[in-house]
């Protein structure tokens, strides 16, 4: 999946695009309003995230143009500005969505999924199952082989995650921006100290391991083999 940047904020713009970026996502960024919109109408893009406010042509301009030309791609509009008129004229001028800054980047990129998953008409899943172990995201509940998982808000972000990207190895890193929404910092053992809890919880009570340590690369959730 393909994802454009529009955003004039240096720091902002690096955040998200390495966050995507670890995410899975193939990254653009552009720091300009009319290189911007020219790229979005030159280049092939699943999603488009817009600032509103940009040098050279600013992001209700952007948004309005494409829309007028057909371009039909999911555009998230990302700005500071929070008054409801705000909202109401992103959404007219035909905007999908709209995140007001400043945002948790674990929220940013599920509004990034629910919209690519209606670019390309598929239902949004209600649970997620890895082997045994199902995770019922409507009534934010934790099931494995029929015995309730109690979890806490963050242990239950951090198995949503792997469950996800299961069958991935995912970093450290990747880990602590998308659940902490926080830039990884390798003195900080906060994610090890969360993973290990949450193995006591979904791993230990039961025969199979699911949640496994790849040494020097990160974590990765899988059923072993039989």
């Amino acid at each position: 999946m393909k994802v454009l940047i529009v955003e004039d904020e240096s720091k902002t713009g690096q955040y998200l695009q390495q966050g995507l970026t670890e995410a899975g996502y193939t990254v653009d960024l552009s720091r300009d309003g009319v290189e911007g919109l020219h790229l979005a109408l030159t280049e092939p893009y699943d999603l488009m995230l817009l600032d509103v406010m940009l040098p050279g042509m600013d992001g209700w301009q952007i948004l309005e143009t494409l829309r007028r030309g057909g371009r039909d791609m999911p555009i998230l509009l990302l700005t500071a500005k929070d008054r409801v008129e705000d909202r109401v004229r992103g959404l007219d001028l035909g905007a999908d969505d709209y995140l007001i800054k400043p945002f948790a980047f674990s929220e940013l990129l599920a509004r990034v999924r629910t919209l690519l998953r209606r670019g390309r008409g598929e239902p949004e899943p209600t649970t997620l199952q890895v082997a045994d172990l199902e995770l019922d995201l409507l009534g934010h509940r934790a099931t494995r082989a029929g015995q309730r998982i109690d979890l806490t808000a963050k242990e239950f972000a951090l198995l949503e995650l792997f469950m996800r990207r299961k069958g991935e190895v995912l970093p450290r890193s990747l880990i602590a921006s998308q659940v902490w929404d926080m830039n990884f910092d390798s003195d900080t053992n906060v994610v090890e100290v969360a993973v290990r809890r949450l193995r006591r919880k979904v791993d230990e009570p039961f025969d199979t391991r699911l949640i496994r340590t790849i040494r020097g690369m990160g974590y990765v959730m899988e059923a072993e083999p039989a």
